[in-house]
């Protein structure tokens, strides 16, 4: 295990396009001269008020070019799902997910190769080696609570099983929304496999108010103390507690053990057969320059993919913060996503979902 911190940048959100797909599939001729790209993406970036990285990338990115961004969002595994039953069809250009449903997309044949400008600049562990995939945003897994009607954030899996939780503690699906997938994926690292990670995930269970098949409408239940504890992301909450005061950030342990997470970025792909594959190529290099990775701290509250991006704005100062003594480790992603399956149909046996 290594404990680390990467450069920090923050992100938050979105364009919330309407969007209305049109059935040109496959990249025809007509197709491709059209000034338009469509974004398929896991949720987290999209700016509550307007006002998020996607929100400032896509704006810039048409003033620049003239290509109309349209915008579609959802879990990670549900964004993986539409774009494979759509694959003889295909009606986005880039699909943007959380690992392991990026790695799942490649598995399905969902992605084509493209390099983007930039990409030589972003760690070997946050891109995929033939080109498939690369990540666009860096991120971590965490926890909130709600600072107001609980100070204190609790410190350990083993205090969530406490009665005060029941019914006052929610996390999102695992296999359908990325982070309630790395619910799963933290807690078999915590406890040491996966027969102790369900084991404990079963008694928690009994103070779980149920699924949510997305991450981000959790955080406004806890801001407004609906709930007290659900599972996050530090980009999306750390963006969402600028409009939710009550969000506090916090990374439990295994009791005797070290506040832990792992990198969880947003990693985007083109698509095979992409109706405007060019238009995709562009809006991916755009992403990865300088000046929209400079954007990611200090708009909203995530971390630059690129390595040679280290911000110093008041938003990276405090994200360090939060990582200080807190031990990053690195998923096997190669077993997860080959295993996934399997990992999730245990969490239901588990927990009776």
């Amino acid at each position: 295990m290594r404990t680390y911190i990467k450069p920090i940048a923050a992100v938050t959100g979105s364009l919330a396009l309407a969007v209305t797909l049109t059935a040109c599939g496959g990249g025809s001729s007509t197709a491709s001269e059209e000034k338009i790209v469509t974004v398929y993406s896991a949720d987290g970036l999209k700016g509550e008020a307007g006002d998020g990285w996607y929100d400032k990338v896509f704006k810039d990115f048409e003033k620049k070019t003239g290509i109309k961004v349209k915008y579609v969002e959802g879990g990670s595994g549900e964004m993986v799902q539409r774009a494979v039953r759509e694959k003889s069809n295909t009606q986005a250009d880039l699909l943007v997910t959380l690992p392991p449903f990026i790695q799942q997309a490649d598995g399905k044949g969902l992605l084509q190769a493209y390099t983007p400008a930039g990409a030589d600049k972003v760690s070997g562990a946050d891109k995929s080696a033939d080109g498939k995939w690369t990540s666009v945003v860096n991120n971590y897994f965490g926890f909130i609570h709600n600072k107001k009607e609980l100070p204190a954030a609790p410190k350990t899996w083993e205090e969530l099983l406490d009665g005060k939780f029941k019914n006052k503690l929610q996390y999102s699906t695992p296999g359908v929304a990325g982070d309630g997938t790395a619910v799963v994926i933290k807690a078999m690292h915590d406890f040491g496999g996966k027969e102790p990670a369900m084991e404990y995930l079963k008694k928690l269970q009994a103070n779980n108010v149920g699924p949510s098949s997305s991450t981000s409408k959790l955080a406004p239940k806890v801001d407004k103390g609906e709930i007290l504890v659900a599972n996050g992301d530090v980009q999306m909450n750390f963006a969402q507690a600028k409009s939710m005061p009550n969000l506090g950030i916090w990374f439990p342990a295994k009791q005797g053990g070290k506040p832990t997470t792992f990198a969880l970025p947003y990693a985007a792909g083109l698509l095979d057969k992409a109706p405007h594959s060019e238009n995709g190529k562009k809006l991916l290099d755009f992403m990865l320059a300088e000046e929209a990775q400079r954007q990611v701290s200090e708009i909203g509250g995530g971390f630059p993919a690129r390595t040679d991006v280290k911000p110093t704005d008041a938003n990276a100062i405090e994200l360090a913060k939060l990582l200080d003594g807190v031990e990053i480790f690195e998923p096997d992603w190669a077993d997860i996503d080959k295993n996934l399956a399997t990992y999730v149909d245990s969490w239901k046996a588990a927990t009776g979902s």
